[in-house]
């Protein structure tokens, strides 16, 4: 039997959620299910009706990504979760590539490469700077800033319990945070070099309209990880414990 994917989709007030659930319900690989979790939306809710038979629906008072992200984790049945902000979307091969890399590898996580759309769809260009060589280019790298887009993860839905859920209490940079902890934890990190995602710029991403804010925190984790991050560093160039 293969292993089932959870793919949860943090919704709130997105024009975009009809592509990014289509790409979900698109995907080649056969064992998939798709969470889409309201997180207290006002508008554009309409778009999901043709959806209501094929995905599982949670709505709830507006908490932030993490606790979407935690809301869809909780009800999920599939051994590995996958997660797709609601203005990107998947290529049809995401989940099937992703899943057989990683098996392959025995890895519990792993980040693919992605494209950069605008508001049509249109190509910019490749991501630029989120790839990573090894656990230890990474974990030099998080240090300074975080070389993973969150909606290209996929990861064993074990790991979460061990290394905990994602931080509500943090607004913008939760991923951040998890992969630190991730890291930290002893894990390594899987990179696959295949585009697998578009990742949607556009006037309206949080990543602008909260920018400031994006950063305070991004300093904050720094300011609480940096030196972890370098001493584990040092734990694998002497040869150091893995989980």
């Amino acid at each position: 039997m293969i292993p089932k994917v959870t793919v949860i989709i943090p919704f709130y007030n997105c024009l975009y959620v009809q592509q990014a659930v289509e790409s979900a319900l698109a995907q080649t690989y056969p064992e998939i299910e798709v969470i889409v979790v309201d997180d207290g939306s006002t508008e554009h809710m309409d778009l999901l009706n043709p959806y209501v038979d094929r995905i599982r629906y949670i709505r709830k008072i507006n908490g932030g990504t993490a606790s979407a992200l935690n809301a869809g984790i909780r009800e999920a049945k599939g051994d590995y979760i996958a997660w797709l902000s609601s203005d990107d979307f998947y290529l049809p091969n995401k989940t099937a590539r992703q899943m057989s890399f990683m098996l392959e590898r025995g890895a519990w996580i792993s980040s693919t490469n992605f494209n950069f759309v605008n508001d049509r769809n249109l190509v910019l260009m490749e991501a630029p700077n989120f790839s990573f060589t090894s656990n230890l280019e990474l974990l030099d790298r998080l240090k300074r800033e975080c070389p993973i887009n969150g909606c290209t993860i996929m990861m064993k839905r074990q790991l979460l319990e061990h290394v905990g859920m994602f931080n509500e209490e943090i607004k913008y940079t939760q991923d951040y945070d998890m992969w630190c902890r991730v890291v930290l934890a002893g894990y390594e990190f899987h990179y696959l070099h295949d585009i697998l995602l578009h990742y949607r710029y556009h006037p309206n991403m949080g990543t602008l309209k909260h920018k400031d804010a994006l950063k305070r925190e991004i300093g904050t984790l720094q300011a609480i990880y940096g030196d972890r991050l370098e001493q584990r560093r040092q734990v694998l160039l002497t040869g150091g414990w893995q989980p």
